[in-house]
């Protein structure tokens, strides 16, 4: 089969590796394209160039408004995420070097606190609230869409911004299963995320 995803070795290829793996397939099994996002992502299905997608919102919303597709898997609920990967799965987080969090400590607890009250916000905003925060282009012409895509995937989203050790083990196990250049490397997982900046937000954060 042909399927889409945003672009070769992204994120949305190697979770579709990860769901032909379950199944015991091999990537090579699938022909891979690269769609891109937003418009081109629309073009490619309806035009009938691929016969399954790998992608994001609002793309997803949209094509199944429309009736293009039919959603198999879905990571944007904690239940479609655990029913793939046996728990959660963190996937936008905020990262950086660590030789600039020991340098600029201020600076990285600014951004983390940014981030937490975002989240703190997300937790009883409602889809319209979310469409009149985002700049217009962001909406793509079409409000009511980006709402729709909006309470789609506001599941996804963590409340406290704290990543279980488990998730943790599950992302670099993929990683390391489908990312050559990740097979062969030796890391201490739990110095890949530093909880600090978010456990001091959620006690200063109002």
């Amino acid at each position: 089969m042909k399927v889409g995803v945003t672009a070769p070795g992204s994120s949305t290829n190697m979770l579709m590796n990860f769901v032909m793996a379950k199944a015991n397939l091999g990537p090579r099994e699938a022909s891979f394209i690269g769609i891109g996002s937003a418009a081109s992502a629309l073009a490619a299905i309806q035009k009938g160039e691929i016969e399954a997608i790998s992608h994001l919102e609002p793309v997803l919303s949209f094509l199944e408004r429309s009736g293009d597709i039919r959603v198999v898997i879905d990571t944007r609920t904690e239940e479609g995420t655990r029913a793939l990967f046996g728990g959660s799965n963190p996937a936008a987080v905020l990262y950086t070097k660590q030789d600039f969090i020991e340098k600029n400590p201020r600076t990285t607890q600014a951004l983390v606190n940014t981030f937490y009250k975002t989240l703190q916000w997300l937790k009883t905003a409602t889809p319209e609230d979310i469409a009149a925060a985002v700049p217009p282009e962001y909406l793509l012409g079409d409000k009511d869409l980006y709402m729709l895509a909006a309470k789609n995937s506001k599941p996804s989203y963590s409340v406290s911004g704290i990543i279980d050790p488990a998730a943790m083990k599950s992302v670099a196990d993929m990683l390391m299963k489908f990312d050559d250049e990740m097979k062969d490397a030796k890391f201490d997982l739990a110095k890949t995320f530093d909880d600090r900046f978010v456990k001091k937000a959620a006690e200063t954060v109002k």
